[in-house]
C-alpha cells in the first residue's frame, strides 16, 4: 500500500505527557507507514475518529515546520530541559524521514538546547544521523531503543509489514553503539503463543548482546479498542488456531493478567543477565555540559 503524504504545519511541537517515565513527547509525523498489526496507536486513532483499521498508514501527516517550532519552544525562558521522548506515537524514522529530514532537524535542535531525549524506532535509517546524535550525546544524556520483538521471518513479515528486517535493525544498533550512543533493544510487543516461545526470546537476546545493546526490556501485547479489532482480524487470518485463546486471554482487558505476563518478563530478564547484556557497552559518549564563560581580568 502506497502512503499519501500531507504536508501540514504544526502550532506546537512538544506534547505534555502524564503518567509516563518522560515529561514530553515529540512526533515529527502522524500516522505510520510501518502498519504493524499490533500498533497501540490504532487505539488512539479510533478514539479520535481517524482511520485505525487497514487504512491506517495510508495517509501520513508531515509537520513541515516542526523543527522551527521546536526551537522556539526550547528557547522559552520557562523551559527547564525536561526529558523528551521522540517517536511515542509514530516511528520518527519511517520512510518519509528519508525525504523530509524532520527528525534529524529536531535532534539537532534538542542537542543545541542541551535537552535530554530518547528515541525509539524500527528503522535502520537512523544510521544516517550518527553525526547529529553523537554531537547531542556530547552535550546531554540521550538514548536510542530499537524495537525488535522477534527475529522470526514469518512473524516479522506478517505482523510488521512495512518495516525493515530485524537483522538490519541490529546492524544499525551496532553502528550506533560503536559511535558511543547508548542503545538498547525493546522486545515489544511479545505475542502470546507466537513470539513468546523460549527459543525465539533467546535468539533475540543473543543477537542483541552480539550487537552491543546496553539493555533489553520487554512488554507484552496491549489491546485497546481499535488495536484489538485490527489485530484479532489479522490473527484470525494468519493464525486462526490461536484466535480463541487470545479472546480468552484478553476478555474484558487490554493487558494480559500478571500470571501470564510476568513469567515472560522474568524469562527475558534471566536471558539478559545470562548473556551479560550490560557488558556489551564499549565506548559511550558522556555529556560535557555547557561551555564555561571565561571571565576577563580588568
Amino acid at each position: 500500500m502506497r502512503a499519501e503524504y500531507r504536508e501540514e504545519p504544526c502550532r506546537s511541537a512538544l506534547n505534555r505527557v502524564r503518567g509516563m517515565p518522560f515529561e514530553w513527547s515529540l512526533n515529527p509525523y502522524m500516522g505510520c507507514a510501518h502498519r504493524c498489526t499490533f500498533c497501540y496507536v490504532r487505539a488512539f486513532e479510533e478514539r479520535a475518529d481517524r482511520p485505525w483499521d487497514d487504512r491506517y498508514g495510508a495517509s501520513i501527516r508531515v509537520k513541515t515546520n516542526v523543527a522551527e517550532v521546536l526551537r522556539r519552544e526550547l528557547a522559552r525562558p520557562g523551559w527547564s530541559r525536561e526529558h523528551v521522548a521522540i517517536g511515542a506515537a509514530t516511528d520518527p524514522y519511517q520512510p518519509a524521514e528519508g525525504r523530509y529530514r524532520l527528525t534529524r532537524a529536531c535532534v539537532e535542535a534538542l542537542g543545541d538546547a542541551a535537552t535530554p531525549f530518547s528515541l525509539i524506532t524500527r528503522s535502520p535509517l537512523i544510521v544516517r544521523d550518527l553525526d547529529v546524535l553523537a554531537a547531542a550525546a556530547r552535550r546531554v544524556s540521550i538514548s536510542v531503543t530499537f524495537s525488535v520483538p522477534t527475529l522470526d521471518a514469518e512473524l516479522w513479515r506478517r505482523t510488521e509489514p512495512g518495516t525493515a528486517p530485524p537483522q538490519q535493525r541490529l546492524r544499525a544498533l551496532k553502528a550506533l553503539v560503536e559511535s558511543g550512543i547508548d542503545t538498547s533493544v525493546g522486545m515489544a510487543p511479545i505475542l502470546p503463543g507466537l513470539s513468546d516461545r523460549p527459543e525465539l526470546l533467546a535468539e533475540v537476546v543473543r543477537a542483541a548482546r552480539e550487537a552491543g545493546a546496553t539493555r533489553i526490556w520487554t512488554n507484552l501485547l496491549y489491546l485497546k479498542p481499535g488495536t484489538r479489532e485490527h489485530f484479532l482480524a489479522a490473527l484470525g487470518r494468519d493464525w486462526p488456531e490461536l484466535l480463541p485463546e487470545y479472546e480468552r486471554l484478553y476478555a474484558g482487558r487490554a493487558y494480559l493478567p500478571a500470571s501470564a505476563a510476568q513469567p515472560v518478563r522474568e524469562r527475558v530478564a534471566a536471558l539478559a543477565r545470562a548473556n551479560g547484556v550490560r557488558d556489551g557497552r564499549r565506548l559511550r559518549l558522556e555529556p560535557q555540559g555547557d561551555p564555561e564563560q571565561l571571565r576577563l581580568a580588568v
